[in-house]
């Protein structure tokens, strides 16, 4: 296996290339970064109090046409003692090589390979479990919807799963019966066939408007580019496949917190009122298709966020890490009352 080495994101981050199967592009790479808290020294340790989470693994696992660029979010984990790890999936972000349609795959189980892979990477075997550490997924957007599959096809391989603005239904729930059918036959006769752009880049532009000095964030515009990867039929049809599925009903036996905002917004021209909504999701739906990932469901609705709770402006992206953390304590308090 190859080693780590310096990541994009400065001292505190390493990467390592997980070699995958070719397919008909070419050969295939995931991407694990790790985290790498500051050491405390030797009297500061002895006097510190034990993280709530020092026996804890995070998986971190991005959206559509992103990346994993988050130095905060990783931060909020590992100053509670868990280690932290964020993929970056096939022909996406670092995983992306000359030649590859970024982002394109038919089956959103294609990334089991990706997710095994990272999970034998942390030490835990490809299924996840084989650790006497705990196991928490954090997935945003279409990593959600993922990493929901994910942990509805492997009980007892996930401890808990944490998901921010999760991907779980097509935005006009109603249409999708109607749509997956041309769909179905549009992937089937031309997987590669590109839907027309409708993104106009307002998402990045509100996420640009409510930036916080105090709280930078740098984005690569390459690996997330202003306006979205180009859509192509195969993958459209795995995102539908993905929400019927959803729809029908998950079994995912850990607990599950959803992270959403208050409220949609139509980013069909620009408004301020895009810097305060999710102009990407319907969130009440999203909210109606989180309860059917399973029996344990909590869904924290956060005014003012954005699609992507933790770039949101300051008070509310605030709020989204006090929610995450009280949904943390409250679960690390349940389970060491369990053992």
């Amino acid at each position: 296996m190859p080693d780590w080495i310096p990541d994009v994101l400065g001292d505190e981050f390493e990467q390592l290339t997980l070699e995958l199967a070719e397919d008909d592009e070419g050969p295939v790479v995931a991407t694990l970064v790790r985290a790498l808290p500051a050491r405390s020294r030797w009297w500061e340790r002895l006097t510190r109090e034990r993280g709530a989470l020092e026996d804890v693994d995070v998986l971190y696992i991005h959206g559509w046409s992103d990346y994993f660029f988050q130095k905060r979010l990783a931060r909020f984990w590992t100053s509670r003692g868990a280690r932290f790890f964020a993929l970056d999936l096939r022909k996406y972000g670092r995983s992306l090589r000359d030649g590859q349609t970024p982002g394109y795959i038919t089956d959103l189980a294609t990334y089991d390979e990706d997710i095994a892979a990272a999970l034998h990477a942390m030490g835990r075997g490809g299924e996840g479990a084989a650790s006497d550490r705990r196991l928490i997924l954090l997935g945003h957007s279409t990593g959600g919807l993922t990493l929901s599959l994910w942990a509805s096809r492997h009980p007892g391989a996930v401890d808990a799963l944490v998901l921010n603005s999760p991907w779980l239904e097509f935005q006009v729930a109603s249409a999708r019966p109607l749509i997956a059918p041309v769909a179905e036959l549009q992937a089937r006769w031309a997987p590669r066939e590109v839907a027309p752009q409708v993104d106009l880049g307002f998402y990045t532009r509100a996420q640009q408007e409510v930036s916080d000095p105090d709280d930078p964030v740098e984005v690569n515009l390459l690996w997330r580019p202003a306006q979205t990867m180009a859509v192509h039929a195969g993958w459209f049809h795995a995102i539908l496949s993905g929400h019927a599925k959803v729809a029908a009903g998950l079994s995912v036996d850990a607990p599950v917190c959803v992270l959403l905002s208050a409220r949609s917004a139509t980013p069909t021209r620009w408004s301020e009122d895009l810097t305060r909504a999710d102009s990407v999701l319907v969130v009440d739906d999203i909210a109606r298709a989180a309860l059917k990932l399973g029996p344990s469901v909590t869904v924290e609705r956060i005014d003012g966020a954005l699609h992507d709770v933790f770039l949101s402006r300051h008070e509310a992206r605030e709020e989204a890490y006090r929610r995450l953390d009280r949904w943390v304590r409250a679960w690390s308090a349940v389970r060491e009352r369990q053992t």
